[in-house]
């Protein structure tokens, strides 16, 4: 059974941090892309951004660009967002989802593949609350 678990969310002051983890079981780093989501309070979706399982290059979304940052462990098959410079607008129920390696270099090229075929298994995420 594959599972994808987010931890790590909570409370903080704009301005603060937070790092929030997401463990896999079922598949391992080597052979999955995992990718980072958050869906705001009556808001769409909104991608945050991805690691390659293929390079461990990391691409971020321009919201979030400059003040996040995600990085993997294997040996913990986990991956991490470190979340900097926290604003209220980053308020937001955060997801990690997985795919099947697309084989990719840049994570660049994996967001954009990601952004048209989709992930194949999700989290069931972790809330952020950033206070004003």
């Amino acid at each position: 059974e594959v599972r994808l678990v987010e931890s790590g969310g909570g409370l903080v002051q704009a301005g603060g941090s937070l790092r929030l983890s997401c463990a896999l079981s079922g598949v391992t780093l080597a052979d999955y892309d995992v990718a980072w989501f958050r869906r705001a309070p009556e808001k769409e979706r909104e991608g945050v951004g991805c690691i390659s399982s293929r390079t461990g290059d990391t691409y971020l979304t321009d919201s979030v660009k400059g003040r996040f940052a995600i990085s993997s462990d294997s040996a913990k098959n986990t991956v991490y967002l470190e979340m900097n410079s926290l604003k209220p607008e980053d308020m937001a129920v955060y997801y990690c989802a997985a795919v099947r390696g697309y084989a990719v270099d840049a994570a660049e090229d994996l967001w954009t593949l990601i952004s048209s075929l989709g992930m194949d298994y999700w989290g069931t995420g972790t809330l952020v609350t950033v206070s004003s």
